[in-house]
């Protein structure tokens, strides 16, 4: 027989049990990684010389008496932005060319030379300010490679560099990326001595320290973005998408030849998909201009809406980022046909995922950890990032099965995993309930922090189920959804 005090230590014993969470699995993402991964769409804008010469990339020769913008209108740019349903914009505050966007004590290459503001001017200030006033997050890029700086390649200039970034960081508030890409040297103009210049990417930069005793210190909220990611990596192409099965974990491997992994050579066949059991948590982002070139050119037109949804479902949909790249005129506004896109296309998100069609549906699992209802299946149905469907521990290929009143019709499964617990599930699939049998409708690998899936054909059904086929451990779901695609 158990005595009293017995049966109180057990009860609270098993108590404790069924309120301990699942344990978390592999690496994980901080804290400033999950506010991106919720970003999930956002643009990189670029605007310099280059803009008005009409080319890719600036020689670094041009005048800065070309950069004269003739109505630039930061917020014509950010509402354009926020109503394609971006949630943040990184400005690209000085490309390849070396020109600053803002008044520099580093260079004379800047914007107070030109006749921008009448040589009085900080447009990334402008873009800054205008970003924040209608709620969208910002971020910097200072590009490494200076084709105009006279120091590029001795060890002057990455003083000068590290100086830019300081600045940056310093004056412009907090950001919510710090992007850095793998450009190093080749043809430029270098203060007057047109050359080619060439330095060893894997010690030149020292990008480590950069980022350490830099980036860490005055912007810790910042996410750093690199081909070979810090906290963000490169998707490894310019299409937009990342492989269907995509993880955001990944073991970075040194470049060929190299000891060290450095932005622009490392993990080209990798990038696209990650590391499954990778040692570090760096999703991917999926960077793609808006037009054919990430600079502003009459002749070209932007992406319609229809792809830039598609798009979406392969970067966004399988747990990376979409990143657009905005191209203003030389008016310095974006092209009615760019804004006209953009709306479009933040409309077909909205409407697309404005309700999902089960949230009131009655879910039953076949098992919930500890049954302790903080972990129920209701929690999957919630629409609340921070609430997840879990189960015991050796409970590891799970279902839930969801019941309507009434049948509804769908043609997208949108599946998101508790990230801060890792990223656990190998395989799922999701049936329907048709002729008194569950019919499969969709198999899939990984989720992380979102996965949609756009069936080829509608379904009608009222009755679902989602299984989980392959996981390690056990299964931490945050939210499951089925919706109309509004097109």
């Amino acid at each position: 027989m158990i005595k009293p005090l017995s049966f109180l230590f057990l009860l609270t014993a098993l108590h404790s049990f069924a309120q301990t969470p699942p344990k978390p699995y592999g690496a994980l993402p901080a804290p400033r990684q999950v506010a991106w991964h919720e970003t999930e769409v956002y643009g990189i804008m670029h605007f310099t010389p280059t803009t008005f010469e009409n080319k890719e990339w600036g020689f670094g020769d041009a005048d800065p008496k070309t950069f004269n913008p003739s109505d630039f209108n930061a917020e014509q740019i950010i509402l354009a932005a926020k109503a394609g349903g971006l949630k943040g914009i990184v400005l690209v505050a000085k490309h390849h060319d070396g020109f600053a966007l803002w008044p520099t004590k580093t260079t004379e290459y800047n914007i107070t030379k030109s006749p921008f503001r009448g040589g009085k001017g900080d447009l990334v200030k402008e873009v800054a300010d205008a970003a924040r006033k209608h709620g969208l997050k910002f971020g910097v890029y200072c590009s490494p490679w200076d084709r105009n700086n006279a120091a590029y390649g001795t060890p002057e200039y990455l003083k000068i560099y590290r100086e830019q970034l300081r600045e940056l960081y310093t004056n412009y508030g907090e950001l919510f990326m710090s992007w850095h890409d793998g450009a190093n040297g080749g043809d430029g103009y270098y203060g007057g001595a047109k050359e080619k210049r060439s330095i060893d990417n894997t010690t030149y930069y020292q990008w480590d320290s950069t980022w350490t005793n830099l980036t860490r210190k005055l912007q810790p909220s910042a996410n750093i973005f690199s081909d070979i990611g810090w906290d963000v990596r490169w998707a490894g192409n310019e299409d937009g998408s990342v492989n269907e099965t995509s993880w955001a974990t990944l073991t970075p491997k040194p470049s060929e030849g190299k000891n060290v992994a450095v932005p622009g050579q490392a993990n080209a066949t990798e990038n696209p998909g990650g590391t499954r059991n990778g040692k570090f948590w760096i999703p991917a982002e999926c960077d793609v201009p808006l037009r054919k070139g990430w600079f502003y050119h009459p002749t070209e037109k932007p992406k319609t809406p229809e792809k830039l949804f598609d798009l979406y479902l392969k970067s966004v949909g399988r747990g990376a980022a979409l990143d657009l790249g905005l191209a203003p005129d030389t008016r310095g506004q974006l092209h009615d046909d760019d804004v006209a896109s953009l709306k479009a296309f933040g409309d077909h998100i909205k409407k697309t995922f404005a309700v999902n069609l089960i949230a009131r549906a009655s879910s039953r699992a076949v098992n919930v950890r500890g049954y302790n209802s903080i972990y129920s299946a209701k929690n999957i149905l919630d629409g609340k990032a921070d609430t997840y469907w879990a189960t015991d521990d050796d409970f590891k290929t799970p279902e839930v099965t969801i019941d309507l009143s009434q049948p509804v019709t769908f043609d997208i499964i949108a599946i998101q995993e508790f990230i801060k617990l890792g990223q656990r599930v190998e395989e799922f699939a999701v049936d329907v309930w048709e002729n008194n049998n569950w019919k499969e409708i969709h198999k899939g690998t990984s989720i992380g922090a979102k996965r949609i899936v756009k069936l080829e054909v509608p379904v009608t059904a009222q009755k679902m189920r989602l299984r989980i086929t392959k996981s390690p451990v056990s299964v931490a779901i945050s939210e499951f959804g089925l919706y109309m695609d509004s097109e």
